[in-house]
């Protein structure tokens, strides 16, 4: 049997990329003044949202944020310390999210695991445990309006030319990896690397489309078609 607890868990390399996200704006000294430096993260997330990064500027935040320019300017001296921190709650609150949905997912791997060694057949219901969890990740996001597909879609063309962003969009990125290994390690993938570099692929891609497509018209059923014949091609079916 695959010795996964030996392994890295997925949820708790989440949670602490999420407790080890660094900010670079200054620092709020007072409750109240933590409560307007997020309020003014969370308004440039949302044009982002809307006009993409071309929009984040500190008058347009401010005036999302429904705070004086001054604020913005306070806590963020540089436009980029302010898109660079906006980012950085996103991947805080993102990783902290992902740690709550992969919680116990490791228990479900061993057990599936173990009933693997004892039955081969028992892969199949392993496999469709997987798919269930990446379909529940990407319906999560669909249900959010998007609005979390579009920041990190920005947030990795961003840090495409920011080196500053590159080390933090590799992290939040390197989550979906590690638990797409652990999971086709359980499953009994011959090439577990090789092919969770595949499945997250897929995954992106589903994100992709759940942008493109809409909401309304996004084929969830098609795109789990695809995930089932991938991993019916890893368990030999």
């Amino acid at each position: 049997m695959v010795n996964l607890v030996a392994l890295e868990s997925p949820a708790q390399l989440a949670a602490e990329l999420a407790a080890a996200v660094q900010y670079r704006g200054r620092k709020a000294s007072r409750e109240g003044s933590e409560q307007r430096r997020q309020a003014i993260l969370e308004a440039a997330l949302r044009i982002v949202v809307r006009e993409g990064l071309r929009g984040v500027r500190h008058r347009a935040v401010a005036a999302e944020a429904d705070v004086p320019l001054s604020a913005t300017t306070y806590y963020f001296k540089d436009i980029g310390d302010l898109i660079a921190d906006s980012f950085a709650l996103f991947v805080q609150r993102s990783a902290a999210k992902l740690a709550a949905l992969w919680a116990g997912v490791d228990e479900d791997f061993q057990r599936i695991s173990a009933a693997i060694e004892q039955n081969p057949a028992a892969r199949c219901d392993m496999a469709a445990h997987i798919i269930d969890l990446t379909v529940e990740h990407v319906q999560s996001k669909v249900r959010s309006h998007d609005d979390e597909l579009l920041v990190e879609l920005a947030f990795r063309q961003e840090a495409l030319t920011n080196p500053e962003l590159r080390a933090l969009a590799l992290a939040h990125q390197s989550l979906r990896f590690r638990f797409a290994e652990r999971a086709l390690r359980a499953i009994g993938s011959g090439a577990p690397f090789e092919d969770a570099q595949v499945l997250t692929t897929l995954i992106l891609r589903m994100e992709y489309h759940a942008v493109v497509d809409g909401v309304d018209d996004f084929d969830l059923e098609a795109q789990r078609a695809v995930l089932q014949r991938f991993l019916d091609l890893v368990i030999g079916q």
